[in-house]
């Protein structure tokens, strides 16, 4: 062998190769999805919460909107949850000047509204005559 010969069979080379598009990519386009996926799921828990949430007050209004209707009042506002837990929430009207307490239905199955007589003024009774008695 000839000493140019020796010098080449104990070089190494080297190749340095460039990253490929589809490599990266493949991770991108990974990280993206699952941000999305990521960003989707967020979403509809936000969504599902603000709905079960706010569902009571939403039923409630609707009842008292409907009550309002036909009584001939002025809506005002409903509470935003069932604080007692009785299936109703406190909502208020106007009726010829005066503020009505009502309890209306949380439920979709029993939407409407009700007095709340126990806060309200209770309404006028004719006296009986000779005091009841007779």
């Amino acid at each position: 062998m000839t000493s140019s010969q020796e010098n080449n069979t104990n070089e190494t080379i080297t190749v340095q190769t460039a990253p490929t598009a589809t490599s990266s990519g493949i991770q991108l386009d990974g990280r993206i999805k699952l941000g999305i996926l990521g960003t989707a799921v967020a979403a509809l828990a936000v969504g599902m919460f603000v709905v079960f949430f706010f569902w009571h007050h939403w039923i409630a209004t609707f009842g008292m909107k409907s009550w309002s209707s036909h009584a001939g009042a002025t809506p005002i506002e409903c509470m935003i949850k069932d604080t007692n837990s009785d299936g109703y929430v406190s909502c208020s009207a106007m009726l010829q000047g005066e503020v009505v307490p009502l309890e209306c239905g949380a439920s979709i199955f029993n939407i409407g509204c009700r007095v709340n007589y126990g806060s309200a003024a209770a309404p006028p009774v004719r006296p009986l005559p000779n005091g009841g008695r007779s």
